[in-house]
């Protein structure tokens, strides 16, 4: 089969810090490439920052392979923003995103090519176990997705992460989606398409540590939330409508107790008490309206997503800005 009629298939890889996987990753494109003959590959590396050797060893990679191409940010600005500088370059007829630290493999790719000749627009990854990981962080997932799944009408996948196949017609469907503040895993979902659920054992982080510590993973649910629904919004009036009503119905209870009974009406604790609850009550309320007002507030200024301090594609190099 001649190159000019073998479909491209970009592979999208951003990287944070990742210097001791890159070589190992490649080399499993490269075997993945070898026995997939059928396919163009394109290996596309995005460079999101990164303070250690990343980027020399992207650069020497790309020096020696036709196939690499990299995009490096000009700062760090985040996975999620990192996707989506992918995703806007990538010009494969399908892109697949995976995470540079081969917990999920590549050999899976050839299953996901062999649904998307199927027909099938978006095939994920689903974790078929969450060996490995804390009690904490197993129940903290499972009550993310319940309230999730619950709050919101789209039909959110659970235990997926970034690793999938995405026909071009989805990817020219996120290029779309140009919000500050990113929940890329709610998008999947939000955009439809025909999907296909692929099941695989998730490997263990092949070196290097992980970027995501429960304060970054908290920060990520709150943003899946608060992108996706306006759940928060309706239970918070909902919760100073019952409070508001259960404290008339108290203070119409102490009044009637005095005038008809003769009884004092209670002093200084229960009043602290029912101050200090409708006080927390209220800072909760405004929590979640704050939430919703600072990303009106960041998404009002219109910046750029992101800045491309070099790009290289096919052996070329080009400033961006």
């Amino acid at each position: 089969m001649s190159q000019a009629s073998r479909k491209k298939v970009s592979i999208l890889v951003p990287a944070y810090n990742e210097q001791e996987v890159l070589i190992p990753l490649y080399e499993r494109l490269g075997k993945l490439a070898k026995d997939t003959p059928n396919y163009s590959f394109e290996f596309l590396f995005i460079n999101d920052g990164s303070r250690d050797k990343t980027y020399e060893i992207i650069q020497r990679m790309a020096g020696k392979d036709s196939r690499v191409a990299y995009i490096n940010l000009s700062r760090n600005f985040g996975k999620e923003i990192a996707m989506m500088a992918g995703l806007d370059n990538a010009d494969g007829d399908a892109t697949v995103i995976i995470d540079a630290d081969l917990q999920d493999p590549p050999e899976l790719i050839p299953e996901m090519l062999s649904y998307w000749e199927d027909g099938y627009d978006d095939v994920f990854a689903k974790r078929s176990s969450r060996t490995g990981e804390t009690w904490l962080k197993k129940i903290t997932s499972k009550t993310f997705y319940q309230l999730l799944q619950r709050s919101t009408r789209i039909p959110i996948q659970r235990d997926t992460g970034d690793f999938r196949l995405l026909d071009k017609r989805c990817v020219l469907a996120l290029r779309q989606f140009r919000e500050s503040q990113r929940y890329t895993k709610g998008m999947f979902s939000w955009i439809g398409y025909k999907k296909k659920e692929i099941l695989y054992e998730r490997d263990p982080r092949a070196a290097g540590e992980t970027k995501w510590n429960y304060l970054k993973l908290t920060d990520l649910a709150i943003e899946g939330i608060v992108s996706f629904t306006t759940a928060p919004l309706r239970l918070s009036s909902a919760i100073g409508g019952i409070v508001s009503l259960v404290a008339f119905i108290y203070i119409f209870f102490l009044v009637i107790r005095a005038l008809f009974f003769s009884v004092d009406i209670a002093g200084y604790t229960s009043t602290l008490a029912v101050i200090l609850f409708l006080g927390g009550v209220q800072l909760l309320s405004l929590g979640i309206i704050g939430e919703y007002i600072a990303r009106i507030f960041n998404e009002t200024k219109n910046r750029p997503l992101y800045f491309i301090e070099e790009y290289h594609a096919s052996g070329t190099h080009q400033k961006k800005s």
